[in-house]
């Protein structure tokens, strides 16, 4: 049978650095791993905020080319002021009555 042999102090010592070395990686790992799920998750609050945004401006859109295609009908082409609330035909499409 081989005989025992002791570590010496500093031997022990640079033992113990590596496995606190280890340790330590492997607690950065593990902090970085729940960042990136952390991350991921924000990423898909973020899509489902931009969805969300997408079908309003689609919505939006389309109530908008409803609203103006009524105005046009009933007042025909023109222009408007926004400010004043002022409607002023174009000379070229009268109004349909």
């Amino acid at each position: 049978m081989a005989e025992e042999t002791k570590f010496t102090e500093e031997e022990l010592k640079q033992v113990k650095e590596i496995q606190d070395s280890y340790f330590d990686i492997q607690n950065q790992f593990g902090q970085l791993s729940l960042a990136k799920l952390r991350l991921n998750q924000q990423l898909e609050g973020l899509g489902n905020s931009e969805n969300d945004l997408n079908e309003k401006f689609t919505k939006i859109q389309t109530n908008e080319k409803t609203f103006l295609d009524g105005i046009t009908e009933k007042y025909g082409e023109g222009s408007l002021d926004p400010e004043t609330g002022v409607f002023t035909p174009s000379a070229e499409f009268p109004k349909n009555n």
